[in-house]
């Protein structure tokens, strides 16, 4: 065999090779829950949409985003988030919000006849993945009372260790992360409820 003929057939199988190991690696997909669980608060009967929510440019793409140095990332082509962050990040909070508030009607997009009493805006302006180290949200956030106009607003750096080196366990510390976040909205809403809650009536004994 010449060595041209050599040359053909070890491309050949080095092609071949590298086709079968991209053909057997499979990409996993990952979604962000809620993980709050009901509060002792007394429920507050309101309606909260949240919406809408913005996530830096460098992360809003469907691999992970992980953070291996001080200035440089690794994007996994093998591990996605299952839908758009933004929106994935919007349901956990809206979840989370449901159960702290004790109330059903909390949703993460505009549905028809929902007519909310809170509007939640959400800008995340950090969104870090550090693999079994820690996950960081750090985001700026502006409840607005529709009947009156008034905001409250605030901003929440929730980190979170990472309880494993995999990504199921960076992504579930990411939802803790929101849950935190989540618990700082529930109570700027639960504040304005209060506001506008009427005055408690005393009781009057007999004139005298």
């Amino acid at each position: 065999m010449t060595t041209s003929r050599l040359v053909h057939v070890a491309a050949t199988a080095l092609v071949a090779a590298l086709a079968a190991g991209c053909a057997s690696a499979q990409s996993r997909f990952y979604t962000l829950d809620s993980t709050a669980s009901p509060t002792a608060a007394s429920a507050t009967h309101v309606a909260v949409a949240v919406w809408p929510v913005s996530v830096p440019a460098s992360v809003d793409q469907p691999q992970f985003v992980v953070q291996v140095a001080s200035n440089r990332v690794d994007v996994d082509e093998f591990n996605r988030w299952a839908s758009p962050l933004n929106e994935s990040i919007a349901r956990a909070l809206a979840g989370d919000l449901s159960s702290e508030l004790g109330t059903p009607d909390v949703t993460s997009a505009p549905l028809a006849n929902f007519k909310p009493d809170y509007r939640v805006a959400v800008d995340v302006q950090r969104f870090e993945s550090v693999r079994g180290q820690a996950a960081t949200i750090e985001a700026v956030w502006v409840v607005h009372k529709i009947a009156s106009g008034q905001t409250r607003s605030g901003r929440t750096i929730a980190r979170e260790p990472v309880q494993g080196d995999g990504f199921d366990e960076l992504a579930a510390a990411h939802s803790h992360a929101l849950e935190k976040i989540s618990g700082d909205i529930a109570a700027a809403i639960r504040a304005q409820a209060e506001d506008q809650a009427p005055p408690e009536r005393g009781v009057r004994g007999p004139t005298e």
